[in-house]
């Protein structure tokens, strides 16, 4: 009795290269997929759609200088707390003048007051 013959690997019996070993040497090395796509329409460019696709582990990504994720506030808590602390002093900034603007119109307000209380004593 005979049994059906496998399918040949496409890297052959011998190479050993599966799945992981690929996904590993991919994410050691890194990999970029760019393209861009055009649509004219009488010599007129009505869009441009540019693609860019980079592959790569973390570590090669921040090797080659690649690192928005950190300052995503959306994906890195360190990013959401620096951003909460920028806000906050943002806030307090305002507070203050805000604050400061009406000790201000105060002051302006209780020396009017004074000026229009002689005004009236001196008045016949």
């Amino acid at each position: 009795m005979t049994t059906p013959s496998r399918l040949p690997e496409p890297y052959g019996p011998s190479s050993g290269a599966n799945l992981a070993d690929i996904l590993e040497r991919v994410l050691d090395k890194g990999i970029v997929i760019a393209g861009d796509i055009r649509i004219n329409l009488l010599d007129i460019e009505l869009l441009t759609v540019k693609l860019r696709l980079v592959v790569a582990s973390v570590d090669k990504a921040k090797e080659m200088g690649i690192d928005w994720w950190e300052s995503d506030p959306a994906l890195s808590s360190r990013a959401r707390r620096d951003e909460l602390a920028r806000e906050n002093a943002e806030l307090r900034e305002r507070l203050a003048r805000l604050e400061e603007l009406e000790l201000e119109q105060g002051r302006a307000r209780r020396e009017d007051a004074r000026r229009e209380g002689v005004r009236r004593e001196e008045a016949p």
